[in-house]
């Protein structure tokens, strides 16, 4: 059977860690699987993905850097030569020429019109419209020799400027403005044509001035620098790629798919390393022992762990804010409200170490999530009280913006902006932290069976419905557990307990004595008969210890946590009753075979934790302080000491972690309280008349004598 118990647990275990390994590889892998599945990019197609920087660089860009020059080459003006006068005067003596033709032509007597528009037609360097051919032969010699000499000045002052080829056509559009406006209309455009037939370029292009120029202009052009911060976007999804797009992306070397096997099987590593670490701590590390012997605890804090690892390694990569958002503080806050300030540091070192692995700026990270954890860890501390995780998200704000300044500041593309931006979102992260660790203790507190400060706040309240039935119903009762809580609560803080549970416990303890509140002197009406005097010992005995069960009842009915109910039965842990025991060994002739002491024993168990151990001593002590009065402070001492030793000595307080020194710490803690209580009072001369009347029944059950019969104490 054992055998098989190992086998089964050992399953389990296996199990268990091949499912954290593959969990942990799945998170390490996933961002880079994502990159292993794109494919080469290319100009001209459209994106499929982001593309961020993964950190802060600046490159000359060869395209952007050549597109600069290729325009300012462009940017060059042609270079052209001087006007050329020796053209010019060309194309005047081919002008004249023409028009000594023309006139030879004009004074031939003998030759018809037909003959005079053939001999114009075959003029090779000017080809005359037969209108204007017309024209020129009908014109009287005056007008033509007025036309002659208009030509040859308006040809000889359009040739004295500039003319290249591109402008041949807008300085021939020029030549009738500079005809002499003595002429009439039809003789202005016979000289434009005449003169347009002779105009040409005077100052041609310069290939090799041109070339040396744009080159010169080429050379001059300054290279064009490229920068991006951390996180920016290089290339969003949807957008077409172009050179640029790719260039930047080669600079960064994320442009093709590479083989990406190097980075899997370094992932590989680290999963195994960290199963490593953590089965090393488990079975070395004193505050884990409670922790493998607790499998859901166990299980929680794995779930717990690997969500955040899975969440942050989605969320993370590709931006630049979020990580410093992301508040992984948050589980360490948790870890340490549940089960301690070293599991949670434990922890918390391989999950940021994880959460950033192959990030840009992975090591700033881990630094920022570390300390920030550690830090806010301690300033939490117990976490006892709600706004320990306010001061405990306060931290790691504070701290967190630090760290973010001092490993940021030293970078020379550090900016303010960016510097404000990046501390403002650790300063939120420290608020989302304390706020989802709160969330989490509380639920995961009621899941696991622990009690958080929450649940102790809620149940302190006076209004709380089970502490209004046993006020209405056993009200000494109720006297009796503020006193105890008071006791309690003083003396746990002093051997560092969980002073609030163990206040909150108090209160609870004895609630079972409101179902049968009679049987119980602290409830009975001064004057009454004690119903205990004419009952048998053995069931006067099952009444006084009904009210552990019956307290556990009333506690599951109105909902109190485990831990709570843990008082109720606790408290007198498997003490007898002493007064009916001894009654009955007395009814049965003192012979104590006769009696059955188990029928005298309270169910238990015993005290199983400091603060139900604390409750027991109390009660014995505060039942025996209204027993036996004693007179002064050794007394007092003495009586606190005795209860101990009793309980110590019955082996009530073997289950419990109390040392030697916190015994001591009890009784001293017990005995300042008690003295404050139960201090002695001067009897005022009205007071002593008053007091000589009361009757011997009334002073029993007013606690200034010792009472006939105390059924509630063991």
């Amino acid at each position: 059977m054992t055998q098989a118990i190992f086998n089964r647990r050992t399953l389990y275990s296996a199990l268990l860690l091949l499912l954290f390994n593959g969990v942990v590889l799945f998170a390490l892998f996933s961002p880079l699987a994502a990159d292993i599945l794109r494919t080469q990019l290319r100009v001209g197609e459209v994106a499929s993905y982001d593309v961020q920087a993964p950190y802060s660089m600046s490159f000359e860009s060869q395209f952007l850097t050549e597109a600069q020059r290729q325009s300012a080459a462009a940017a060059v003006a042609p270079v052209y030569t001087s006007p050329d006068t020796s053209i010019a005067r060309r194309q005047l003596e081919h002008l004249r020429a023409a028009l000594t033709y023309i006139a030879s032509v004009r004074a031939d007597l003998y030759a018809t019109d037909d003959q005079k528009l053939n001999d114009l037609a075959a003029l090779e360097d000017l080809a005359l419209k037969q209108e204007t051919a017309l024209q020129i032969i009908g014109l009287s010699d005056l007008r033509w020799q007025a036309v002659h000499q208009e030509a040859i000045i308006v040809l000889e002052q359009v040739m004295r400027n500039t003319i290249r080829e591109s402008r041949l056509e807008d300085t021939r559009r020029m030549v009738p403005t500079l005809v002499s406006l003595s002429l009439s209309e039809s003789q202005v455009l016979i000289v434009t044509e005449l003169v347009n037939a002779f105009v040409v370029a005077n100052s041609k292009y310069n290939e090799e001035m041109t070339a040396a120029a744009r080159l010169t202009a080429y050379e001059a052009a300054q290279p064009v620098t490229r920068t991006f911060l951390s996180g920016e976007m290089i290339l969003q999804r949807g957008q077409v790629i172009s050179e640029t797009d790719l260039e930047a992306l080669q600079e960064y070397g994320l442009a093709q798919t590479t083989n990406r096997w190097q980075d899997a099987a370094s992932a590989l590593v680290l999963t195994l390393l960290t199963s490593a670490f953590f089965l090393i701590y488990l079975q070395r590390s004193a505050a884990a022992a409670a922790l493998m012997r607790n499998l859901r605890a166990l299980i929680t804090l794995i779930a717990l762990w690997l969500i955040f690892l899975v969440t942050a390694r989605l969320a993370i990569p590709g931006h630049t804010i979020v990580p410093y958002v992301f508040p992984l503080m948050a589980f360490s806050l948790t870890i340490s409200a549940l089960y301690g300030a070293e599991l949670a540091i434990v922890t918390m070192f391989p999950l940021a170490l994880l959460t950033t692995y192959a990030l840009p700026f992975a090591l700033d990270l881990t630094a920022f999530y570390t300390l920030s954890s550690i830090l806010g860890v301690m300033a939490l501390r117990r976490a006892q009280r709600i706004p320990a995780f306010f001061w405990a998200g306060a931290t790691i704000a504070l701290s967190g913006a630090a760290v973010v300044l001092a490993l940021r500041l030293p970078e020379p593309s550090a900016d303010w902006v960016g510097l404000a931006t990046l501390a403002g979102a650790a300063m939120v992260n420290g608020v989302i932290s304390a706020g989802l660790s709160l969330v989490l203790h509380y639920f995961l507190a009621q899941f696991l069976g622990m009690t958080t400060g929450l649940q102790l706040m809620e149940l302190s309240r006076p209004d709380h419905p089970l502490l209004q039935f046993i006020l209405r119903k056993a009200p000494g009762t109720y006297q009796h557990s503020l006193q105890l809580a008071n006791l309690v609560e003083q003396a746990a803080e002093q051997i560092g307990a969980d002073a609030p549970l163990a206040r909150v416990g108090a209160l609870y303890h004895d609630a079972g004595k409101a179902a049968n509140p009679f049987y119980f002197v602290e409830n009975q009406p001064v004057g009454n008969i004690n119903p205990h005097d004419d009952l048998d010992p053995e069931f006067s005995a099952a009444n006084i210890l009904r009210h552990v069960t019956d307290g556990v009842v009333l506690a599951r009915k109105y909902r109190l946590p485990g831990r709570i109910q843990d008082f109720i039965l606790e408290h007198h842990g498997t003490m007898v009753t002493r007064y009916q025991y001894v009654r009955a060994v007395e009814a049965a002739g003192g012979d104590e075979s006769k009696v059955d002491k188990e029928k005298f024993r309270y169910p238990g168990p015993r005290p199983r934790s400091r603060e139900t151990a604390l409750l027991m001593l109390a009660d014995g002590c505060e039942a025996r302080m209204r027993s036996e009065h004693p007179k002064d402070e050794t007394e007092l001492r003495s009586l606190v000491q005795t209860v101990i030793k009793s309980r110590l000595d019955l082996g009530q307080l073997s289950d419990t972690s109390l040392t030697l020194r916190d015994l001591e710490q009890i009784s001293n803690s017990f005995t300042a309280t008690l003295r404050g209580v139960y201090h002695p009072r001067i009897a005022y001369p009205a007071q002593a008349q008053d007091t000589a009347q009361i009757t011997p029944q009334a002073a029993d059950q007013s606690g200034d004598q010792p009472p006939s019969l105390p059924p509630s104490a063991p």
